[in-house]
């Protein structure tokens, strides 16, 4: 297969400057670097095909003979002297620092890891995060909790400097020389990580404190208050800023993220801000109408009767619901009632139901009959 133009490899003009080169040869290499496409065979002689354009391209005198000449330029030439025996590896550890202690940008672009000053990593406390069970009720009306958990806090004997005598005094780390990486060869390959001695920051405390060991922060238990706000939802999180783990040596703390689930209710079933319940109801009543008691959130409400009314009919309570977050709206209650049929009669009882069945007949059952009509019709 015919070699593709160096220049249409890293996808810029003839005319492009050195900057121009080194900037798209950094695109691509971390666009095709084999680590980032591990399921892209071809990612690798994409990777090989832009580290062998980048070593002519960034070479003035590699570069105007290329011009000249072309590919045929280096046919047959050895590694170093053209581009078809380079290391692209090499040329991408190279380029991107991998041979030193703190270069680190390749490893930012590949891994989407951060990097402060030298290399060293951020001071901030880690994020917590924090389950709590709430009642449908609750849930509903917004109350206020007290949370009680272990965390890493700033340290009460060195008040967080970690250092013995509380001056904060740090020398440059000696495992990674200040750049908070460390450099470990694999195979052909360099990987960079944080430095397990300074944990990233590039630098130790000169006399740590005994009780923390220098990182200025210890476990101890925490009470922390969190007010819940009405209408929220089972799943939700509620962030309490600062709340999180302590930072190393001073460092900002993290945040502390609480995941509220809502208990299953005996009652109720919640829908967004609606609610749904069953209400059982007397025959007599939903034939002859009436008032019937039914349970809400805020205690308890009276709903009207029609007589005649059939099982599992629906009635809707406006603003009987959930509120909504940050809103003075309410959903609605849907109470759906169930008919109940009488399980046990003495014999007076069951002779005047008889009396009362044959004294109306099925014209006055509208469902028995509308049933009934369409059975006829299902069978002709």
């Amino acid at each position: 297969m015919a070699k593709r133009c160096y220049y249409e490899v890293l996808g810029v003009s003839r005319e492009a400057t050195a900057t121009e080169i080194k900037k798209a040869y950094r695109r691509a290499a971390v666009e095709h670097h084999p680590d980032k496409n591990p399921d892209d065979p071809e990612a690798e002689e994409r990777f090989k095909e832009a580290g062998e354009a980048y070593e002519v391209l960034s070479d003035d005198q590699k570069r105007s003979t290329y011009d000249r000449f072309g590919h045929d330029a280096f046919a047959g030439g050895g590694r170093g002297g053209g581009g078809a025996g380079v290391d692209p590896f090499e040329v991408f550890n190279r380029m991107f620092g991998g041979g030193g202690g703190g270069g680190g940008g390749i490893f930012d672009e590949l891994f989407g890891r951060g990097r402060g000053r030298g290399g060293g990593a951020d001071s901030r406390g880690a994020d917590l995060r924090y389950d709590i069970e709430l009642t449908l009720e609750e849930a509903a009306t917004g109350c206020d909790k007290e949370l009680e958990l272990d965390k890493a806090a700033p340290c009460k004997k060195c008040g967080g400097s970690g250092s013995a005598d509380g001056s904060g005094g740090v020398a440059s780390c000696s495992t990674c020389g200040g750049h908070g990486q460390v450099v470990t060869a694999r195979g052909f390959f360099q990987v960079q990580q944080t430095c397990p001695s300074c944990r990233g920051s590039g630098q130790t405390v000169k006399d740590p404190c005994t009780a923390c060991g220098g990182e200025g922060r210890a476990e101890a238990s925490s009470r922390i208050k969190l007010h819940i706000p009405a209408g929220i939802a089972s799943g939700s999180r509620i962030r309490s800023s600062g709340d999180g783990e302590a930072g190393i040596r001073g460092g900002p703390p993290g945040d502390l993220y609480v995941v509220v689930h809502v208990r299953e209710h005996e009652i109720f079933e919640r829908d967004d801000n609606d609610l749904f319940c069953e209400v059982p109801i007397p025959f007599a009543k939903a034939a002859l109408g009436g008032e019937l008691e039914v349970p809400t959130l805020e205690g308890r409400a009276q709903i009207k009767i029609p007589a005649g009314t059939q099982n599992g009919t629906v009635f809707r309570l406006r603003d009987r619901g959930v509120p909504f977050l940050n809103s003075s709206r309410k959903g609605d209650l849907h109470v759906q009632v169930q008919v109940e049929v009488p399980t046990k009669l003495n014999a007076d009882q069951r002779a005047k139901l008889a009396d009362f069945a044959d004294s109306i007949g099925e014209k006055n059952s509208p469902l028995h009959e509308s049933f009934f009509e369409k059975a006829k019709r299902f069978f002709k």
